[in-house]
């Protein structure tokens, strides 16, 4: 965890000192974790690291085994139903009633006894700016997975909550419909300017739409704070591994000096910015794939200002995802990983047994003491 776990000013809701615990098994152990007002918090974690119990808890859906949830640095005890209305939760699945749109976004404004003539008024403009309005008169039963998850997401802001919780909204769709809500959902969240607390797995939806990201693992928070920050400096190496470091290199450090670390890893010398380590010992050695340049051996191309420079052989070639990237494995004493286009690759005559150089920089190297 680092200093992203909390921040001066007004906490809109906190957890503090929180255990849940099923069946003898702890399932989630929050110490301290802060949602700013106005903030949106990304929980980043992989599928049963705890993120919709940790969801639940701050909705107030889940009481925790022990600890605190607090509402304005305030512990919310007793009836919890008056803080739940000024919430909003969004699932995964979209949870609409046998009835019209229309009757399904009216229906927590009804419950929280808004008149009538408001709640017409709020279904139509939220209806409307989620590109559902015509379909104000349709039963739900007929919407699609897009048009449903548009329509709770009405739901849901047509209460004008002080705090939207989201958990996994858009898992359930497919990747161009993700796509789509994920800039719905940006472009909504930035005009109404909502304190939000989004749960994904989804890496791209964390960077993208969090003020702060907080990594969830085995039901324990492992890191808070900016995403560019969490996305860079990593703070151990499961965390790196899952936030896409696929090069996460057991090293150890031979020498600290300028401001340089001189590392051994497997039988080769790498360079890295030292600005955070103390002295030699052991370390693990982060690069991101994206960060390293190959070019043929020899060829003069491999020449350049990145202070390491590796002769490689490669071993392996494959896409990744859907996109243009082609993820391509090395051996240069030890595995490696880089990516680069497919033309890229096409250009550079990469295959099996090919070998070319594997440059980056020593600042493209980030450094966790193991």
């Amino acid at each position: 965890m680092d200093e992203g776990m909390g921040r001066p000013g007004p906490a809109k809701l906190a957890l503090r000192d929180v255990l849940v615990r099923r069946q003898g098994r702890t399932v989630l152990e929050v110490p301290s974790l802060e949602v700013m007002d106005g903030e949106v918090l990304a929980v980043l974690g992989p599928n049963g690291a705890g993120k919709s119990t940790l969801l639940r808890v701050l909705a107030l859906l889940e009481r925790p085994s022990s600890g605190q949830v607090l509402w304005e640095g305030r512990p919310v005890t007793g009836d919890p139903l008056p803080y739940r209305r000024r919430m909003a939760v969004v699932f995964q699945e979209p949870l609409l009633l046998d009835m019209t749109v229309e009757a399904n976004v009216r229906l927590g404004m009804s419950l929280r006894g808004l008149p009538r003539r408001e709640q017409k008024q709020r279904a139509r403009r939220w209806l409307e700016r989620l590109g559902v309005g015509h379909l104000a008169h349709r039963s739900a039963r007929h919407l699609s997975g897009g048009e449903a998850q548009r329509v709770s997401l009405a739901r849901a802001l047509a209460l004008s909550p002080e705090v939207l919780l989201l958990d996994e909204p858009f898992a359930a769709l497919d990747a161009p419909m993700q796509q789509e809500m994920v800039d719905e959902l940006e472009s909504l969240l930035r005009e109404t300017a909502t304190t939000a607390v989004l749960v994904t797995h989804d890496r791209a939806q964390a960077l993208r739409l969090g003020d702060r990201v907080a990594v969830l693992m085995d039901g324990r928070l492992r890191q808070v704070g900016p995403p560019q920050t969490v996305f860079a400096q990593p703070a151990d190496a499961e965390v790196a591994r899952f936030l896409g470091v696929e090069n996460v290199l057991p090293a150890e450090v031979v020498a600290v000096q300028g401001g340089l670390a001189q590392l051994q890893v497997g039988p080769r010398i790498v360079w890295a910015a030292a600005e955070s380590l103390r002295g030699e010992g052991r370390a693990w050695a982060c690069v991101r794939p994206e960060h390293i340049v190959l070019a043929p051996l020899g060829s003069g191309e491999e020449a350049g200002s990145a202070r390491n420079r590796l002769p490689a052989r490669v071993t392996r070639l494959a896409p990744v995802g859907p996109g243009p990237q082609v993820r391509v494995d090395l051996d240069c004493g030890f595995p490696l990983v880089a990516y680069v286009t497919a033309t890229s690759a096409e250009q550079l005559g990469l295959r099996p047994g090919a070998t070319v150089v594997a440059s980056f920089k020593a600042l493209s190297v980030h450094l966790i003491p193991r």
